[in-house]
């Protein structure tokens, strides 16, 4: 008797699962590979690579999040727009201050791979920098870290 290899097929959006996050003093690495970890569905028994499995995440107060070590004062966030001198360098502080999402997108965004699931993936992660989101109707449970 052979025994079969499970496939999960695509699945349907009821059993998607919708978890709220704190990240008031939390440090942006540790946090961003649980959340890819959720949003990837590597949490469940029923894990595939080529489906998108995973549930989806809200994540507050991500303007109280903090770095380790003196990384707040070294790290920068570069982008380069391909012409010639046109590599803008943003330091930590500033990003912070002005687009507090922005840190912790881009954290768990270099989490998941690059493979044509991530837009999806990167689409059901949701992040505030205050208190307030308005995916209260959805009733999202305490994801515990």
């Amino acid at each position: 008797m052979t025994q079969k290899t499970f496939t999960p097929k695509k699945p349907a959006k009821a059993d998607k699962k919708w978890f709220i996050v704190d990240a008031s003093g939390q440090v942006v690495g540790r946090l961003a590979t649980k959340i890819a970890t959720v949003l990837r569905g590597k949490n469940k028994p029923s894990f595939a690579p080529n489906v998108d499995m995973g549930d989806y995440v809200v994540v507050i107060n991500c303007d109280k999040i903090r770095l380790t070590g003196n990384k707040e004062l070294q790290k920068e966030y570069i982008h380069h727009s391909g012409y010639l001198g046109h590599l803008k360098r943003e330091p930590f502080a500033t990003v912070k201050e002005k687009q507090p999402k922005r840190i912790l997108t881009e954290a768990v965004a270099g989490m998941v791979p690059r493979n044509r699931l991530k837009k999806h993936v990167m689409a059901k992660l949701h992040v505030y920098a205050g208190e307030k989101h308005p995916h209260a109707g959805q009733n999202p449970v305490e994801l515990t870290l």
